[in-house]
């Protein structure tokens, strides 16, 4: 199938905007939006459900007033959940469904089908109350801190009561804020702005997302057509995909910041322009601090392209490299430090994830495993046990990072591979993760796992995330029911993309 051809405008940004439009409404109308069109359905479903199932405020005036508060309770409840699982399971149907057009080569899905379909699934979730996770209001509490004159860093929201407190999870209201001074500068601005008013500031919050989605957009297809690989399969692996679309935008996480500058950093550095590369990961880590991860193995690109274009010796490139980096990385920093009035205390705070106990993470679930099997013969200590695996699991990341870093050092592919596994390898041994977290490393593998063996995987792990968490924000994995079906709806996923009869990886798509 072809996307609908672009037609034709005179003249300045109207007439820009009326040729958008009229691309947009032709894409609407045909055959190749059938995945556009149903994810649309699927968003709208979440949207009205989440307002009884969704991760609701504790006290909602405004579904009273509106006299639709019966949608969290009994009944309303079950519809509400119906509703939203429903539109869930619409996206992932539409996902797989537009998945097996991107591994059929003959289809020629392009990148400008997966714009358009993300347009279609993420208007509506923009109106949405924030699902599958309440991190939104500890986001607004944090900032609040900062807006009235408290060290966000120092102290945590239960120290500055207002109306924001109320919808915090009770284990994050005295725990400092653990993100960077670009992030809570942005909160503090969205309070400023909207006051404690939580709905205004869980919209404009998310507003101040899209930039994050826009670069990842713009980035990811690039990075892609860098190493050889399809743009339009990469916006597919990391940006329509539902871990994307209903966590990062629906839930409403810094992560899509991050990720977003993160891989404009790495486009930029590819393109040759490693001083704003670097710029961009700093801002980045100035989000959350995972963004650092991909530093180092850029200053392998920049030594190597010192190297070519200048002819310096490897030393001196990595040394002028890794310099360079230092100075703009410090520099961008401080600034943002500056602006935002704090220290580097939030990097103590990323311990407060030590908090979150779940199967996501290798360490937990070791511990899991010898508590549940360990307890049918003798008295286990978990909590002993857990702190154990624990510090194995850090011990793990300490000796594989630098590993990594030198291992994948001789070209951009490598660099790219290493920041993917990177990634991986702190997401699986961190002492606690959530299923948002793994849309680090999936967007830049969304460059290097284009076969179709990979594709069904990622299908199917991304479907297992997607339906073991619950729209409240809790989660599934201490329910063998539950458990069953996730693992159920991710073995339907995988088979779908798997059985798809195309064995080549997809053709360069089209622009």
């Amino acid at each position: 199938m072809t996307t609908p051809t672009a037609i034709p405008a005179h003249g300045g940004p109207a007439g820009v905007l009326r040729r958008h439009l009229a691309r947009l409404v032709a894409f609407a109308a045909s055959p190749e939006a059938g995945p556009a069109r149903l994810g649309f359905l699927g968003a709208v479903m979440i949207t009205a459900g989440g307002l009884g199932a969704g991760s609701t405020r504790l006290h909602d005036p405004l579904l009273e007033s509106l006299h639709l508060s019966w949608l969290r309770f009994g009944h309303g409840l079950v519809l509400s959940s119906v509703l939203l699982w429903g539109g869930v399971a619409l996206m992932l149907i539409a996902w797989l469904g537009l998945g097996r057009r991107v591994i059929d080569r003959a289809a020629g899905v392009s990148e400008y089908t997966m714009l358009a379909t993300t347009a279609f699934w993420l208007t509506p979730l923009l109106l949405s109350v924030p699902v599958f996770s309440r991190d939104t209001y500890s986001y607004l509490a944090q900032g609040a801190l900062l807006r009235d004159g408290f060290d966000p860093y120092i102290v945590g929201p239960v120290d500055n009561p207002n109306s924001l407190l109320d919808n915090v999870s009770p284990i994050w209201t005295t725990t400092t804020a653990p993100y960077g001074p670009a992030f809570i500068l942005v909160a503090k601005f969205v309070t400023m702005i909207v006051g404690n008013h939580v709905v205004e500031g869980t919209m404009l919050l998310r507003l101040c997302m899209l930039p994050g989605l826009a670069l990842l957009i713009w980035a990811a297809p690039r990075v892609a057509r860098h190493v050889g690989a399809n743009g339009a399969v990469a916006l597919w692996i990391c940006v329509l995909n539902p871990l994307v679309i209903i966590h990062l935008m629906g839930g409403v996480h810094n992560e899509m910041l991050m990720v977003g500058l993160m891989m404009a950093a790495i486009a930029l550095t590819f393109g040759g322009r490693p001083v704003w590369g670097v710029s961009l990961i700093a801002i980045a880590v100035a989000v959350k601090a995972t963004a650092g991860i991909a530093l180092p193995f850029m200053v392998w690109v920049w030594t190597r392209q010192l190297r070519e274009r200048h002819h310096h010796g490897p030393v001196k490139a990595f040394a002028m490299a890794t310099a360079a980096s230092a100075a703009i990385f410090v520099a961008v920093f401080a600034v943002l430090s500056w602006l935002a009035g704090v220290g580097l205390g939030w990097l103590t705070a990323l311990a407060g994830s030590v908090k979150i106990i779940n199967w996501l993470t290798i360490p937990t679930a070791i511990a899991n495993v010898i508590n549940t099997v360990g307890g049918l013969f003798t008295t286990v200590n978990f909590y002993a046990v857990l702190d154990i695996t624990r510090i194995i699991g850090v011990a793990v990341i300490a000796i594989s990072l630098p590993l990594l870093w030198w291992r994948f050092r001789h070209d951009d592919r490598e660099a790219l591979t290493g920041i993917t596994l990177a990634m991986l390898v702190v997401v699986l041994f961190v002492p606690a993760a959530l299923p948002w977290y793994y849309t680090w490393p999936l967007a830049v593998v969304s460059a290097l796992a284009q076969s179709r063996a990979a594709i069904a995987l990622i299908a199917g792990f991304s479907t297992w995330i997607m339906v073991i968490f619950k729209p409240d924000g809790s989660h599934g994995m201490y329910s063998w029911i539950h458990v069953g079906l996730a693992t159920a709806c991710a073995v339907a996923a995988w088979y779908l993309l798997a059985k798809t009869p195309d064995d080549k990886p997809p053709r360069p798509s089209p622009q």
